[in-house]
């Protein structure tokens, strides 16, 4: 019976904390309604301005902006690489894309085109700054950017940071066709860096992750070249 009795002055009393604390809420909303009802007013302008911004603004400029794209991107795959970067008179080229619609989704991917073109024209720092430009999450698109990174800088006899980009692409996604690519291509520099034992961890990797891969077909030549630098260091 105590107890009964303990158990209901403890719920009367969660009663009374529950109704005390809903009573200095209601009396916080009373006397600032004029201030929270500035501050819901603002969050529904910006999110109404987030939408209305996106559908009338951005969309028509990636729509604009895809429509340029199509003869640049043509230029490129046919080699007529200045015409893609500036463009035939008619239609831009990559940088003019850029510089008109760098916000948009095809603006951004103008960056990778034109830096894999400069890269093709052997203007390895122009390159650079272009594909750091691209931002993406494409499971083939970014770790051939980053990976296209480390070849100009080992154009420009920069090893280390062309290893240290192969290894970024190569983990970048896990896929079978970029990531035995740049781990050759890192355990290539590793060697040339007389790092043999990182290049063997390399090779090897090739040989149990991705044993499918075209890498993967002759990968134990490399695997024993490296070992075999290795012990004679």
């Amino acid at each position: 019976m105590v107890n009964k009795k303990h158990q209901e002055v403890k719920g009367d009393q969660r009663l009374e904390n529950i109704e005390e604390t809903l009573s200095r809420t209601e009396q916080f909303i009373f006397n600032n309604q004029k201030n929270i009802s500035v501050v819901v007013l603002i969050v529904v302008i910006a999110i109404v301005g987030y939408f209305a911004y996106n559908k009338y603004y951005m969309e028509p400029r990636n729509a604009e902006a895809a429509t340029q794209m199509f003869a640049a991107q043509h230029y490129f795959e046919s080699d007529s690489l200045d015409k893609a970067l500036y463009g035939d008179g008619n239609n831009l080229g990559f940088l003019d894309i850029i510089d008109e619609y760098g916000m948009t989704q095809p603006g951004n991917l103008a960056n990778y085109y034109a830096g894999i073109s400069f890269l093709k024209k052997k203007d390895f720092n122009q390159a650079i700054d272009l594909l750091e430009d691209f931002s993406g999450d494409d499971h083939l698109v970014q770790p051939m950017a980053i990976g296209a990174i480390g070849d100009a800088y080992l154009e420009l006899g920069d090893q280390k940071k062309a290893v240290e980009h192969y290894k970024k692409a190569a983990n970048f996604d896990k896929n079978e066709f970029t990531a035995p690519l740049f781990l050759l291509k890192a355990g290539n520099v590793y060697e040339l860096l007389a790092e043999y034992d990182n290049a063997v961890k390399a090779y090897k990797q090739i040989k149990s992750e991705y044993p499918k891969s075209k890498e993967a077909f002759d990968i134990d030549k490399y695997i024993a070249r490296a070992e075999s630098l290795s012990s004679k260091k």
